[in-house]
């Protein structure tokens, strides 16, 4: 139930290690002295630079992975902040080269050297971002400045959040007794069949984030105040542009999307009704109910039993997505057991240096925590379909991040809904359907709460209560009627680790792109079949090389049209009505009895 990481080194004493930090900062310095020299011949020396970047990509890559995986399960390690450390102390000479590069690249004729040279064609559109992004560059010694004070400005508070949340340990009183549990087993509550369960783990983690809050709010103005500067200082309107161009879209895609969202809510609070009808409830559903289950289902399963069915459903689809699944499996790529030290949540990192990728989850058992495990394996099998291309041209951006692992929620579900009992099927689609609330209406309640929180950080500094009351103020808005409006989460802004990333701002709409993606692309291989597969598997690989709007054009789907995102929505509003319909004698009935 823990992941294995000698891939990457053997052990913290091993001497490949030391090895590849000597090889990082020698070619650090030579790729500074290179770039500081006359350039007479531009594409002999943009060639050299290419293979000089992919390899320094691949020592940082494998350093940095080991270090940061090591810490996410283990945040007291003092062998991973150290070496987190020492990385970071190169950040002078890694913005040297990245100014100079791209101060290099901006007045280029890109595409006539590209028709010279198969190296420079192959990353030809990785080069062309970079010239664009020369456009917006400071002064070196600016640039230097900035890389260097990131690491004692959004980098420590960051890394202090993720301390703090990782150590902090809260009392809850479960059936007379009292436990001391780490955060992530404390939230994992909310899926407990038992309803004082299910409100003993949420008031428990009320109660303790009061320990956390103003250093929680300390560091998130830190954060977000940095980014504020830095896209003002780069000629960015707000941190929202940024992001947009950061992610590879364009306002009007982001416009398309938000506008289907808002006119498609009032079918989530419409489930969101009727779950609190059946679980009693008359004002909404409380906060703590929102993951609650349904019916007099109780499906659970063991890892190696949710492995299997994970495994036996892709199989049926892609033997090459069930076989990635398997390897991760057999060696150990998951880790999967929540425990004090280690971060909440769940994640997948592609180690690309490596072909390889590592899958972080507090696994619970649930049929919820399943179709989590086949999530992150889903940006697995992203990362192995950019196993073979340059190390440049892997990197894929934020939105596209997360259509290959809904797809593959998607699929989970639609096979567990196979030859199941009434009750179990029931328990199936609404649990589906609350997946989709979390990606739909809670997503916006997170963007709505961003955007308010850049707006008011670029005059003051916010504290606690204030945003608290921010975040409850979008959660009304976009749940509306459907949860009880005096049972709230009002530390949302603590709990969601991407407040804490200053190169994540916005990382909330990407997840509702992915999943309206990711339904387009389950309708596609109902409809298609096996044939299917290989096109999927060639949009995937594109992701790296392609603009969002460009690489969606590849199967035929417009992003810019709100349309595309509204028949996506269309398919959450048929499971909705399915689910209010097998819900009405069920409702029925209590009311009678």
């Amino acid at each position: 139930m823990r992941w294995n990481l000698t891939d990457l080194y053997q052990s913290f004493d091993d001497p490949t290690l030391e090895n590849d930090f000597n090889k990082l900062k020698q070619l650090l310095n030579e790729l500074v002295e290179e770039s500081s020299a006359e350039i007479s011949q531009p594409k002999e020396y943009l060639e050299q630079t290419i293979r000089d970047l992919q390899e320094l990509r691949r020592l940082s890559s494998r350093l940095g992975s080991f270090f940061s995986l090591t810490q996410s399960v283990e945040s007291d390690h003092k062998g991973a902040a150290d070496g987190l450390n020492r990385l970071r102390a190169f950040a002078g000479e890694q913005a040297i080269i990245d100014t100079r590069f791209k101060l290099f690249l901006k007045d280029l004729d890109l595409e006539a050297l590209a028709k010279e040279s198969a190296l420079i064609k192959e990353h030809l559109f990785f080069l062309k971002e970079l010239q664009t992004k020369a456009n917006r560059l400071l002064s070196e010694k600016e640039e230097i400045l900035l890389a260097k004070l990131r690491n004692t400005g959004s980098v420590a508070f960051s890394t202090l959040q993720g301390d703090i949340m990782s150590n902090l340990l809260i009392d809850v009183d479960l059936e007379g007794e009292t436990k001391t549990l780490p955060l992530p087993a404390v939230r994992n509550l909310a899926y407990s069949g038992d309803p004082a369960t299910r409100k003993a783990g949420f008031e428990a983690e009320i109660a303790a984030y009061p320990r956390i809050e103003k250093s929680s709010a300390a560091a998130l103005n830190a954060i977000k105040g940095e980014v504020i500067t830095v896209a003002e200082m780069i000629g960015f309107e707000s941190p929202l542009e940024e992001t947009i161009e950061d992610s590879r879209m364009d306002q009007q895609t982001l416009d398309a999307l938000m506008e289907a969202i808002e006119a498609y809510l009032p079918h989530f609070r419409r489930y969101l009704k009727r779950k609190a009808e059946i679980l009693g409830y008359d004002k909404g559903l409380p906060f703590y109910e929102l993951f609650a289950p349904v019916g007099k289902s109780q499906l659970t399963y063991s890892y190696p039993e949710a492995m299997e069915f994970i495994i036996d459903t892709f199989k049926k689809v892609s033997p090459r997505l069930s076989d990635y699944v398997q390897l991760a499996y057999d060696k150990d790529w998951l880790d999967i057991e929540p425990r004090a030290g280690k971060r909440g949540g769940a994640f997948c990192s592609n180690l690309h240096v490596i072909g390889q990728s590592r899958i972080m989850s507090n696994f619970n058992g649930s049929f919820s925590n399943m179709t989590t495990l086949a999530h992150e394996l889903g940006h697995g099998y992203h990362g192995l379909n950019l196993k073979d291309e340059s190390i440049l041209n892997a990197g894929y951006p934020m939105p596209i991040a997360e259509t290959a692992s809904i797809f593959n929620e998607s699929l989970i579900v639609q096979e567990a809904l196979k030859d199941v009992s009434a009750d179990d099927a029931l328990a199936i689609l609404e649990d589906s359907i609350s997946g989709a609330n979390q990606v739909i209406t809670d997503i916006y309640s997170r963007y709505l709460f961003e955007t308010d929180l850049f707006e008011k950080r670029k005059t003051r500094t916010l504290q606690a209560d204030e945003l608290k009351e921010m975040m409850l103020e979008a959660q009304k808005k976009a749940y509306g009627d459907g949860l009880d409006p005096e049972i709230l989460h009002p530390y949302m802004w603590i709990n969601k680790p991407h407040y804490y990333s200053a190169g994540r701002s916005f990382y909330n709409f990407p997840y509702a792109f992915g999943l309206l993606m990711a339904n387009g692309f389950i309708a596609r291989y109902q409809a298609e079949g096996e044939a299917f597969m290989p096109k999927y598997d060639e949009f995937l690989r594109l992701t790296g090389q392609m603009s969002i709007p460009d690489v969606a054009a590849t199967m035929g789907i417009d992003v810019r049209d709100s349309a595309f995102f509204k028949q996506s929505l269309e398919v959450i509003k048929g499971q909705i009505d399915e689910f209010i319909e097998r819900t009405e004698e069920l409702v029925q009935g209590d009311k009678n009895d």
